[in-house]
């Protein structure tokens, strides 16, 4: 969930402004907006997801990592619900500048940021070939995947499948949900 704060600033003094703050905070090139706590559909859902990714990476080069390491580049600093890299990272390193996948969970505060702002920014990172932006408050996501020259996109539902044969993980939709019941109103 993202809270702006409109502070313009460089990358740079971004950067060094950012390290001395106790909350985090994304950088869209111009200025910086907080990343504010979550509700328990958005918690659920990212470790189900990370959990689900790991089980199925285990073993490869690739690694899954959560919210809590930035992905920089063009710019910019995001912290991504989940991304999966192929690429080993150092232990010390704060952040990622090459993923293969990556995945955001929209709530209505984020939702115009990840749906048309992060759709523009991870076509310009080369090494995004799928960009997943999964809905909190249903079983439903938008997949893009790079392909032609454009994101090519694609409407899953509850009894669809998430496919990235780059990093041989092929997930079922409603594993990311599992122990949430969006059919009661105190769910969520």
């Amino acid at each position: 969930m993202i809270m702006a704060v409109r502070l313009p600033m460089s990358m740079t003094q971004f950067l060094d402004w950012e390290a001395r703050q106790e909350i985090k905070h994304e950088f869209d090139g111009e200025a910086a907006a907080a990343m504010t706590g979550a509700r328990v559909a958005h918690v659920a859902i990212q470790g189900n997801l990370l959990a689900a990714l790991l089980a199925r990476l285990r073993g490869t080069p690739c690694r899954p990592y959560g919210s809590d390491l930035q992905l920089r580049a063009q710019g910019r600093v995001r912290y991504p619900d989940a991304m999966v890299v192929r690429s080993p990272l150092a232990p010390d390193d704060g952040f990622c500048a090459n993923p293969t996948v990556v995945f955001e969970i929209i709530s209505p505060s984020s939702a115009r940021t990840d749906r048309i702002a992060k759709v523009r920014e991870y076509w310009e990172i080369p090494s995004i070939l799928h960009y997943v932006i999964l809905e909190q408050g249903l079983v439903s996501a938008l997949h893009c995947v790079r392909a032609a020259g454009k994101w090519q996109t694609t409407l899953l539902g509850p009894d669809d499948r998430l496919v990235f044969p780059e990093i041989g993980v092929s997930l079922a939709l409603a594993e990311l949900y599992d122990g949430l019941d969006f059919t009661d109103p105190s769910a969520g």
